[in-house]
């Protein structure tokens, strides 16, 4: 009998499953043993061909040229990564295999990147696949069991085609079209531009917002206070001034009656297990992680610790056959800060509810939870132990009992003026235990009217008024984006959504992209200068605004992903037919470019320097980036930039803010916006005289870190870098 031929998504998975499947012998770019070969791809190894392939003339980026629209799409070996795919199309021409299995991630993406090198390697032999959840021992064990036949998951793989086919089609036209016609350097896609259209939108609402002020009326007694609200609707706001000096005037110097005192039993359940936007969400509220920096800390906690399960899953349940091994992960993590939960849970005996486990909920991978795996807790780095713990803590809140209290809501009438207030007395902290001392979990929002401390109080009584005071207002404009709020609008987009069966469509897709793609939609947004950030805070660029105005009005809506995704749902099902798809495709994208093309409107650079391109001698544009500020050039085919700030980590003197390294050499200068301006020589003689917490070594290693990241950038380093290329 042959050998079987094991193709993973990245080496460090490759590794784990050759040494499960006893392939001990190391060669270039794969594992050898009795049984199998393993190897791996590095993400992906093939791609769709650049334009050019088809035609020398799209060299040049041309209005003539477009739409471009392949008969047949090609595949071509990315150039960074050929050695690889070498190794893979060498060892498929082997004699002795027998059949090839997939053991690259299992989802959409992980199918297309096994499927495509596959293809281009021109393998001919039995394929079967292997999908797990997560990457322990025992998980790759029980799915080499039972591997299936790779034909069941063709539908998946005619849709993850037919995805990165139209993406093609559509992005790389109307970014072509939208270059050429406003002489920028100008991109479209179909889940990128509503997001920006998204966070444009929001602008636009906080820019014409106008205030209005508003007025609250309490009045204090001994040990608490209460609000005054309007009897008809209940509202506690009042926006006339003179109106509510009248109302202090009518009830000063009164006593409260006791009108009504209601108590009522109420439950919170816990919450929902984390998919990974909801996690990125949490990392983002609590520790202001990117969406980023959550999915490539998950990777590491998935493939190299594997101690968390599947990461990119969009859903938030698990399924019946979890339910056995719950007391086994509940033990793998039943240390440090979480020993106590996790006994405490496994000695009341675990109880589940639908809110955890529902088979209907889980499409290719359950929620996100602990494996079954020990962990160590002192081998994970700060960022890791960070995101380690909210889903550990998740994970324990989901399997403890409902947080219990009594509310009580007591009315008091004074001179014919209804006020109210609220007590709560709590039966059973239930799963908010897990997170106590440790801040809120959830987001923390606004409360106007806090539950109060309240004393034994009886209907008809009344009691003394001490004093009564109004407290001033202003209505709020909607607040500007974070990643976490971003994530959310992305998630949940059919609000703005008109056609009800698309609402639902976009609904049951999961929003504008996928779990795996949100974070990597975002951080476009930042490296192409259409948003920047201020704090957490998202704002979109001068270049992103106009952007949105100059796209064709169906690139702006989540309509066109919902129709996109419903489709290849359907062609994932095996219902709906690729080619009738992509024919829809490609008389779209020819209807788009001609919408640009006809666009009569202007593209301004309003962040224009009097600094010419040594490249290319067009005027620089300044802009910032993720570390600092830059200046690029206004031409796509020359990509010159520079560095021209730094964000530092070192803090103003006077008002204490993270301050910006400017200039080059012996010139480098720090500056805050408060105006504190200090030369690096002296910032770093200060630091060495009082050697608190920097010294002249550590600012010299931050400065080479600096410009090892290529933010520093001199002729020198310019001239070396051309040189690699």
């Amino acid at each position: 009998m042959g050998k079987s031929l094991v193709i993973a998504e990245k080496p460090s998975v490759g590794r784990e499953i050759a040494k499960m499947l006893s392939c001990h012998k190391k060669d270039q770019g794969y594992f050898t043993g009795p049984k199998y070969l393993v190897t791996w791809a590095l993400g992906h190894l093939v791609t769709l061909a650049d334009p050019e392939k088809y035609d020398q003339r799209y060299k040049t980026w041309k209005m003539d040229d477009l739409p471009m629209l392949p008969e047949q799409m090609e595949l071509v070996v990315i150039k960074e990564t050929s050695k690889q795919f070498s190794v893979i199309k060498n060892l498929m021409k082997m004699p002795d295999l027998d059949e090839l299995i997939i053991a690259t991630d299992a989802g959409r993406e992980g199918e297309l990147v096994a499927r495509w090198i596959i293809k281009k390697a021109g393998w001919r032999k039995p394929i079967k696949r292997l999908w797990i959840s997560s990457q322990t021992e025992r998980a790759i064990k029980e799915g080499f069991a039972a591997l299936k036949p790779a034909k069941e998951y063709d539908h998946l793989y005619a849709s993850a085609e037919c995805r990165a086919q139209a993406d093609w089609l559509i992005g790389l036209n109307v970014t072509r079209a939208l270059t050429c016609k406003f002489s920028a350097q100008l991109s479209a896609g179909r889940v990128q531009t509503p997001t920006l259209a998204m966070v444009v939108e929001r602008e636009k609402q906080i820019k014409s917002f106008v205030p209005k002020e508003f007025w609250t009326i309490q009045a204090f007694t001994k040990g608490f206070s209460m609000t005054w609200h309007d009897k008809t609707n209940g509202q506690s706001r009042i926006f006339d001034q003179s109106k509510a000096d009248q109302m202090i005037k009518k009830i000063s110097g009164h006593d409260a009656e006791i009108t009504e005192i209601k108590k009522e039993s109420k439950k919170e359940l816990p919450p929902l297990a984390y998919d990974l936007t909801e996690l990125q969400r949490d990392a983002n509220r609590k520790y202001g992680f990117s969406a980023k920096t959550t999915s490539s800390v998950m990777q590491q906690l998935y493939e190299y610790h594997k101690i968390v399960t599947y990461p990119r899953t969009d859903s938030r349940y698990i399924t019946e056959d979890i339910v056995s091994t719950l007391p086994e992960r509940l033990n793998s993590i039943a240390v440090g800060p979480y020993a106590q939960f996790a006994a405490k849970i496994l000695k009341n005996k675990i109880t589940t509810t639908k809110r955890f486990v529902d088979q209907s909920k889980v499409s290719d991978h359950h929620a996100i939870i602990p494996t079954e795996q020990p962990v160590h807790l002192q081998k994970l780095s700060n960022e890791e132990y960070k995101i380690y713990d909210l889903i550990v803590k998740r994970f324990l809140a989901v399997l403890s009992k409902p947080f219990e209290y009594e509310q009580t809501t007591v009315k008091a009438d004074i001179r014919g003026e209804l006020f109210e207030v609220k007590g709560k007395i709590v039966k059973q902290n239930g799963w908010k235990e897990v997170y106590q001392g440790t801040g809120n979990w959830e987001e923390e929002q606004e409360d106007e009217e806090r539950e109060q401390t309240l004393p034994d109080l009886h209907k008809g009584e009344r009691i003394p008024i001490l004093e009564v005071k109004t407290k001033a207002g202003k209505t709020k404009p909607p607040a500007r984006y974070t990643e976490a709020t971003l994530l959310t609008a992305m998630e949940h987009p059919g609000k703005n959504i008109e056609n009800e069966k698309l609402r639902e469509a976009v609904k049951q897709t999961g929003g504008l992209g996928t779990p795996a793609t949100r974070a990597e939609i975002i951080e476009k947004l930042f490296s192409s200068f259409y948003l920047e950030r201020n704090g957490k805070e998202i704002f979109p660029t001068s270049k992103g605004l106009q952007l949105i105005e100059l796209v064709p009005v169906d690139l702006k809506s989540a309509e066109l992903t919902a129709k996109w995704e419903q489709q290849l749902s359907e062609i994932s099902k095996g219902k709906v037919k690729s080619t009738e798809f992509l024919n829809g495709i490609r008389s779209y994208a020819r209807q788009l470019v001609s919408t640009v093309s006809e666009n009569n409107q202007v593209f301004r650079h309003d962040n224009l320097t009097r600094n010419k391109c040594p490249e290319c001698g067009k005027f620089l544009l300044q802009v910032k980036g993720k570390k600092g500020e830059l200046l690029i050039c206004q031409d796509r085919e020359c990509g010159y930039r520079k560095g021209l700030s730094v964000s530092s980590n070192a803090r103003c003197p006077n008002c204490h803010k993270k301050m910006d390294l400017k200039g080059e050499g012996e010139n480098r200068i720090f500056t805050c916006t408060c105006g504190y301006r200090e030369k690096l020589a002296s910032f770093t003689q200060r630091k060495s005289e009082n050697p608190g917490k920097v010294n002249k070594k550590d600012v010299q290693k931050y400065l080479n870190k600096q410009e090892d990241n290529g933010m520093i950038n001199d002729a020198l380093a310019q001239a070396l870098a051309k040189l690699k290329k």
